[in-house]
């Protein structure tokens, strides 16, 4: 995890940053992504917590071991010993590929809120929606499935609520350009802001992806910050990061994979509005959770510091 490595010449700068108060960037909202098939240690997110972030996203384990009790009771021990020194308030991301309203995936999502129980997280982050525009008998099986995920997603907001839990919906984008027949109606923001209003549970909200809406309000020709701005008070977490848009010209830049859409960036290297989103995201309270690929992220110091000054000056 040599991403999350900070030397320990950089300690005076470290204690001098997180704040000249005693307060973290952005009062404590900033959390760090931790990339899949990566295992934190104690130390790595003490180093965290003294670069001001308050948050840590986590990736849950496979399907298949969250449809297991035993496997849940046993990944979620280990975790919960490595957050023990931490005061970090903890992210739980739900595999990617999960998507209720199946046998198999309820069963997933139960356990994974029993895994989000074990562990103290305070939000779990679901796709939604994964599902394409049709039309015809494909519209009509559609739509059946999309019927079955909401039915899913309010017994689990019910039990959500109980123990404290809330469900963060996140909207998804085109990981490289693709015909429009293709897309999903997951793609659309606003399509997830009406599926958490319908729902109308406190325990269910919407994780607004900043770089994936980045995306899709360029594929449909409206402004981000319009967007944003109409999700605001479903919104319950911010996933923060860059990328260049929809690139249609030729050429690439240094280090970027060709064609590709949804590069999770560090804020300020693509292409995103921050100007304008700034005054927004400010005044919300909702966490701002930094998704920043390993080959595109900074050492953490780094990326919080110039991610503050950024949302903070714009």
């Amino acid at each position: 995890m040599s991403d999350l490595t900070i030397h320990r010449s950089r300690t005076r700068t470290l204690q001098g940053i997180a704040s000249a108060g005693g307060e973290r960037p952005l009062d404590g909202r900033l959390g760090l992504d931790v990339p899949r098939e990566t295992w934190p240690t104690a130390p790595e997110l003490k180093r965290l917590e003294a670069c001001g972030y308050g948050w840590v996203q986590l990736h849950a384990p496979p399907i298949e071991m969250l449809a297991d009790p035993l496997c849940v009771q046993r990944h979620a021990d280990c975790l919960r010993a490595v957050l023990a020194p931490t005061s970090l308030r903890v992210v739980l991301h739900a595999p990617d590929t999960l998507a209720v309203g199946t046998p198999l995936h309820d069963r997933a999502f139960a356990g994974l809120l029993d895994y989000a129980v074990a562990v103290g997280a305070r939000i779990v982050v679901l796709h939604c929606g994964r599902f394409p525009l049709a039309e015809g008998v494909a519209a009509d099986r559609v739509e059946d499935r999309l019927l079955a995920e909401e039915h899913a997603l309010r017994r689990f907001a019910a039990h959500a609520e109980r123990v404290g839990i809330r469900i963060a919906l996140e909207n998804l984008a085109p990981v490289y350009p693709q015909p429009q027949t293709r897309r999903e109606l997951c793609h659309a923001p606003l399509f997830v802001r009406d599926l958490v209003r319908r729902i109308a549970s406190p325990a269910v909200g919407m994780a607004f992806d900043l770089g994936h809406a980045h995306v899709t309000s360029q594929l449909e020709g409206i402004a981000l910050v319009d967007v944003l701005a109409a999700a605001l008070d479903e919104t319950v977490l911010f996933h923060v990061h860059d990328n260049l848009g929809v690139r249609r010209g030729p050429g690439t830049p240094p280090g970027v994979l060709p064609l590709r859409l949804d590069l999770h960036m560090a804020p300020g290297r693509g292409t995103l509005p921050w100007r304008a989103l700034a005054p927004l995201l400010l005044a919300h309270p909702a966490p701002l959770q930094l998704e920043v690929a390993p080959g595109h992220r900074p050492e953490p110091l780094r990326l919080a510091t110039v991610s503050a000054e950024l949302l903070t000056r714009s």
